[in-house]
């Protein structure tokens, strides 16, 4: 296994400026490149090809297939009845039988014809895939967190900027009016300096699929090739229990709660500070665990105590009362609490108004009204989007290093320009990373 080195970043001037480009340049289409009707021509069309169609990725693919722009032209995965129904589903959809079905998700990724990938694998796979994805040229969709460990990470992100890919972090709250506006009123200074910031995540463990019972080991299904699902992670007894949507609570294939949320509320969080490359010093987290051999084993209820530059200070939490789900920034002059479909602010001015006003919002931030539109519309300019994969992985970083300090006990130490522990933690520095099983190999990150 290779060390993890800090990742490649582009300059927060030259992230900014670009950012700042996307959010002012109107997207401009001329009327030529479509088709008949209001369907664009073959040529102008992005194909997507699809890789996991478990849970996740049917929902997105579903989004995508109804911007006609978009054509979802194939799909990989390695449960053949999962792999059925999307076949069926898209090439029903379409009307067509264009859709191809793949079980090795390097043999689809290599197609000429295909654009973009959608990777809704679970977490375990995000990196290699992704990466096997920008290296064959195609834009991603990804799902967060944007990879299993912070190496892992890191290796994706030099991977993007090093081929010129576009990537789209699947935290779409940017996408949406209620949570801009929130971000807006904190980067406009209307609540005045930012003392502190609450990051409200679920907490315990949700059974998914309904197989919390099925908890024993068995012989895998015909129709699943286990061997390559559990791919670079340990080789395990297959459980139900601990398959698919439920692998998330497997610390062996998945992050818990917290990784599963931290790219969404801690990802607003970040953008209503200014902190989209910016991370914390300090890091102290408290967690409650089943036992490490449970099929179930990752964290049920969390604390962590962050310290950011300004002298902010971030709590993330999840199964505690006292932090309410979402994202509360609070300040010397009041405070705005934003969540899905909710929002709430000591001003009540802000609760009624749909978005900022022009004299009021002097700083803009970048406008998206559909994630997945975003995503298509800069395929096509080549500008980044709004949540691009810098962004996702700054997003994710709190919650990496909030469990690895539950893990070792201690509070820790991060140097967010290198990117790097500060000290010689040695438990700390190996969950940073983590092995991979052959035939799989960290070469195919570096």
């Amino acid at each position: 296994m290779k060390k993890s080195s800090s990742v490649s970043k582009v300059s927060r001037r030259q992230f900014i400026a670009l950012a700042g480009a996307a959010a002012a340049m109107p997207m401009i289409v001329p009327s030529s490149v479509f088709g008949q009707g209001d369907k664009p021509a073959p040529s102008d069309r992005i194909t997507l090809g699809v890789v996991g169609w478990g849970w996740q990725g049917p929902n997105d693919a579903k989004a995508f297939m109804a911007l006609k722009d978009c054509q979802v032209v194939a799909i990989c995965d390695l449960d053949k009845q999962h792999l059925a129904a999307g076949i069926t589903e898209v090439n029903t959809f379409y009307g067509t039988s264009d859709c191809k079905g793949y079980h090795d998700y390097k043999e689809m990724i290599a197609r000429p014809d295909i654009d973009a990938i959608l990777m809704a694998a679970p977490d375990h796979w995000h990196a290699l895939v992704s990466t096997e994805a920008v290296r064959n040229k195609k834009d991603v969709y990804g799902e967060k967190p944007l990879a299993r460990t912070i190496a892992e990470q890191q290796a994706l992100v030099k991977a993007v900027q090093k081929n010129n890919r576009i990537y789209q972090m699947g935290s779409w709250q940017r996408s949406e009016r209620n949570f801009r506006k929130a971000a807006e009123i904190v980067r406009n200074g209307l609540i005045g300096k930012i003392t502190h910031v609450e990051v409200g995540l679920p907490g315990g463990h949700t059974d998914f699929a309904g197989t919390k019972d099925q908890n024993t080991a068995i012989t895998p299904p015909d129709y699943l090739d286990y061997e390559t699902w559990i791919g670079p992670s340990k080789m395990v007894p297959y459980i139900p229990a601990r398959s698919h949507k439920n692998w998330r609570w497997n610390y062996n294939t998945g992050g818990g709660q917290l990784l599963d949320w931290i790219g969404h509320h801690c990802d607003i969080a970040h953008w209503g500070l200014g902190f989209d490359l910016e991370g914390p010093s300090e890091i102290e987290g408290h967690g409650e665990f089943p036992d490490k051999d449970a099929v179930w084993n990752t964290c049920t209820k969390y604390r962590i105590e962050l310290k950011y530059p300004k002298d902010i200070t971030m709590t993330i939490a999840g199964g505690h009362s006292d932090i309410r789900s979402g994202c509360k920034w609070i300040g010397t002059d009041g405070w705005v609490w934003v969540d899905r479909g909710q929002f709430d602010a000591s001003n009540q001015e802000w609760r009624e108004m749909r978005e900022l006003p022009d004299d009021v919002a002097k700083i803009k931030l970048y406008k998206s009204d559909n994630h997945y539109r975003n995503f298509l519309d800069c395929v096509k300019s080549r500008q980044p989007t709004i949540c691009p994969v810098e962004v996702g992985h700054h997003s994710a970083i709190p919650g990496h290093l909030g469990l690895i300090s539950m893990l070792v006990g201690r509070k820790l130490r991060w140097n967010n320009k290198t990117e790097r522990l500060v000290g010689d933690d040695r438990d700390a520095l190996s969950l940073l990373s983590r092995p991979y099983r052959a035939p799989w190999s960290w070469s195919a990150l570096a």
